[in-house]
């Protein structure tokens, strides 16, 4: 079994923002793979399915962004899962918008839901990191993270959104370079 998070703001005035992209990508997930209805646990929302072979639970903590580490840390504990069962969706900066990648461990970047989780459970669970560019100027970063995509990114959004949740089997097994390459092979065609 695993725990797929993915981070963002809870409310439908965040819905569009750049930061909720990691709720945006769990939802395409659970539509592909034909979860089940959300439920309210865990102080989030929690869908369970099946990818494949794999049982997946998909997580989008209710707590906000700072907070995400509690809901997080309630639910790997309840299943009696470790962080290595853990994939995180969330929002990069240092990421060229709508590239993906995939990483376990490493730094926060200055990110707070990862630090929340890193504060719960330590820094080593598998991260997919969903581009959103930098604005150029560090003056211009809150507005920009939590900005609403424009009309013209909404395309390209909904073609990565579709090709994570195509190629997310590929993460079930585990085999993240895979993933990482039919994600940009789709996103190229």
């Amino acid at each position: 079994m695993q725990l797929w998070v993915g981070l963002g703001n809870p409310g439908g005035q965040y819905a569009l923002h750049r930061h909720n992209v990691g709720f945006m990508a769990v939802d395409t997930i659970a539509e592909v793979h034909g979860f089940g209805p959300p439920q309210k646990k865990f102080q989030g929302w929690l869908q369970e399915g099946r990818i494949g072979t794999e049982k997946i639970l998909l997580l989008k903590p209710a707590t906000f962004m700072n907070e995400s580490g509690r809901a997080v840390g309630e639910a790997l504990r309840f299943y009696k899962l470790t962080p290595t069962d853990l994939t995180v969706f969330h929002d990069e900066l240092d990421l060229a918008p709508m590239k993906v990648k995939v990483r376990t461990g490493g730094g926060l970047a200055g990110h707070n839901g990862l630090r929340s989780i890193d504060q719960h459970l330590g820094p080593d669970f598998r991260r997919v990191r969903i581009g959103i560019g930098h604005p150029g100027h560090k003056d211009r970063v809150t507005g920009h993270v939590l900005g609403n995509y424009a009309k013209s990114e909404m395309d390209p959004l909904a073609d990565m959104l579709g090709a994570i949740a195509a190629e997310a089997p590929w993460l079930a097994k585990g085999d993240d370079v895979r993933f990482m390459s039919d994600v940009a092979s789709r996103q190229a065609g």
